[in-house]
């Protein structure tokens, strides 16, 4: 910031003394020689320099405005006392600052000032070619704000002691022409001026106030006007063909061995497409043969009705003694004749009357009417309701027309255990709708009641008072696993997975989860008729049909794929179409012709012996 004696000896000194003057009173003068002297007249002593503007800028403004317009006066200051015509090339040579900012001062009127002069100075300035300033650029984004010109105004107060005073203009100033660009300076004389018309800009202030445009720096003239940036986004092309990586990648290598020729490569993957249609080929050429070896098996249960109503049905222990019979009995009953041959397979060990399923849903009726029935097993019951054979869709809460049916006989069950302090076990639903469909609901309530009462179903519906009995079965399927199956055996031992992470989901539901419905009602029929023991033979026959599945490196991989929710097969079996609700081992392709070629390929080591003995020695106390 320059001094007074600086303002002394500029070349400009008598330009500045002419433009002020135009700017005061006619009555009162004031030269700079008058500004900078230390005489004391009566006339008022105008003051022209940067110390008395911002003196009086501080009388005048309002407090909450004195310290923002003091702060923007000492960033930058902006001086303009003439016309920018004649003032820069006067001022080339002299060591002023090469930029003066805005100089924010207070607001008030000019007082008796001449408004023509200061509409030619302002048309004169509109007339100036705005030049590129790099230098104002970079300064206006130091800054941080964009400022713009406002109006100039002038008024009479003849109160106020100052000619003018400038306002403090918070927006960016025009762009300052470089001496060297500017157009020859024509002197601004009387109350008249020649210039363009005035143009309008924008009010900003809410007081009159006009802007005094910066002094150009001399430095500027030779800096180039810079084009505005061109900014276009990337479009993107894609090509409709391989890409460059498609065309040169190895598909039939991994990546850490070295790559093959391109030839070798495509051969290979030829040879793997061969591979996978005739692999296709052999699965579709192996479901048809199942396919027509179930056929043939449903017609010759219909051909042997007759030896089932006259030979079967009368003396149904018949099949004990003739190896005919039985094998006639695992190849699976006659629809029509399934209920009376349930009823007589399980029997009736306890002893249950015919009213017994009438008296036990009273009861239930009378505690869901009172509100005495436990409100927990009524909500596992809906739960698990709401889950049981969702193929087949007529056990439905909503639509299902056996929903009721299935209820009520779930709640008598339940009142029926109550003498024993037991309550519902997750899984008795799918046990109720199966007898349900295939017979009424008093007989069905009987062969359920002693069904469960079988040692190992009584121990896995038993709850915690029965837990020693569960571990000794687990420990007899592990010997069995063992002696089958060593192989996966040590593959589960490595994985440290007992069967107690799988064997529970199976033989509460006997399989109803996880195994296709057609397959189940097959099992249930042996099941029935040979006990416990071939409970365990079809468990190590799943086992089996799974077993090129169960050697994964993961353990979670592995219980994934026991609970029947591998993700990759989940894929697969939506690609082919089959169906996710029908068991959940459906989607590794177990179906009942696959499961009994493994349980028939067991008769080779299976001995009811074995099963006896293990029994006796993990469990003597049945």
């Amino acid at each position: 910031m320059y001094n007074q004696h600086d303002w002394a000896a500029d070349d400009g000194q008598a330009v500045i003394q002419e433009r002020v003057a135009k700017t005061l009173p006619q009555t009162t003068l004031c030269y700079l020689d008058d500004a900078f002297s230390d005489g004391e007249d009566i006339e008022p002593n105008y003051e022209f320099s940067l110390t008395a503007i911002r003196a009086d800028l501080a009388r005048a403004i309002s407090s909450s405005q004195e310290d923002e317009v003091l702060r923007g006066a000492e960033e930058s200051l902006d001086v303009d006392t003439a016309d920018s015509n004649t003032l820069a090339p006067s001022l080339e040579g002299s060591q002023l600052h090469a930029k003066f900012d805005s100089v924010s001062l207070s607001e008030g009127p000019i007082e008796n000032g001449s408004t023509s002069a200061r509409e030619g100075d302002r048309t004169d300035a509109q007339s100036e070619p705005e030049v590129a300033d790099d230098w104002h650029e970079q300064d206006d984004t130091r800054h941080g704000s964009a400022l713009e010109p406002e109006h100039r105004a002038v008024s009479s107060d003849e109160s106020h002691p100052y000619p003018a005073t400038v306002e403090a203009n918070l927006e960016t100033p025009p762009p300052t022409p470089s001496p060297s660009e500017l157009p020859p300076s024509t002197p601004t004389t009387g109350d008249d001026s020649e210039g363009p018309a005035e143009q309008p800009h924008p009010q900003t202030a809410s007081s009159t106030s006009f802007h005094l445009p910066p002094v150009a720096s001399p430095s500027a003239a030779s800096s180039p006007q810079r084009p505005p940036p061109n900014h276009k986004a990337h479009k993107v092309t894609r090509s409709s063909g391989p890409s460059t990586f498609e065309k040169v990648v190895n598909r039939t290598r991994p990546p850490f061995l070295p790559p093959k020729s391109r030839d070798e490569d495509q051969k290979h993957m030829a040879n793997w497409e061969d591979m996978m249609k005739r692999s296709r080929a052999a699965e579709e050429k192996r479901k048809m043969a199942l396919q027509e070896r179930r056929l043939a098996r449903e017609l010759q249960i219909e051909q042997s009705l007759y030896i089932w109503e006259k030979v079967i049905l009368p003396d149904w222990k018949i099949v004990y003694r003739n190896p005919a019979m039985r094998e006639l009995w695992w190849a699976g009953i006659p629809t029509k004749l399934r209920a009376p041959m349930w009823e007589r397979a399980v029997g009736n060990a306890l002893a249950l009357s015919k009213d017994a399923y009438r008296i036990c849903l009273a009861r239930a009726k009378r505690a869901l009417a009172s509100g005495t029935f436990p409100t927990t097993s009524l909500g596992l019951i809906d739960q698990d309701v709401q889950s049981t054979l969702p193929s087949l869709h007529i056990f439905h809460p909503d639509s299902g027309p056996m929903y009721e049916e299935l209820k009520d006989m779930l709640c008598a069950w339940v009142v029926s255990r109550s003498d024993e302090g037991l309550g519902y076990v997750q899984g008795t639903a799918r046990i109720a709708a199966m007898i349900l469909i295939n017979m009424s609901a008093g007989p069905g309530f009987i062969v359920m009641k002693n069904l469960l009462e079988r040692h190992c179903m009584r121990s896995f519906y038993g709850g915690l008072s029965t837990k020693d009995d569960v571990e000794g079965y687990y420990r007899i399927f592990d010997t069995l696993l063992a002696d089958g199956m060593p192989k996966i055996y040590f593959n589960f031992k490595q994985h440290h997975i007992s069967p107690s992470a799988y064997l529970q989901d199976w033989i509460i539901p006997l399989f109803l989860d996880h195994l296709p419905f057609e397959a189940c009602v097959r099992l249930w029929d042996v099941i029935l008729l040979e006990g416990d023991a071939f409970l365990y033979r079809a468990s190590l026959a799943i086992l089996a049909v799974l077993e090129s599945r169960l050697f994964f490196p993961d353990r979670q991989e592995l219980l994934d794929l026991l609970r029947g929710e591998n993700k990759a097969a989940l894929e697969v079996a939506r690609r082919d179409g089959r169906p996710l609700n029908d068991g959940k081992y459906n989607i590794y392709g177990l179906d009942e012709e696959t499961l009994w070629d493994r349980i028939d390929l067991m008769n080779d080591w299976w001995k009811e012996s074995t099963w006896t003995r293990l029994l006796h020695r993990e469990l003597p106390d049945v």
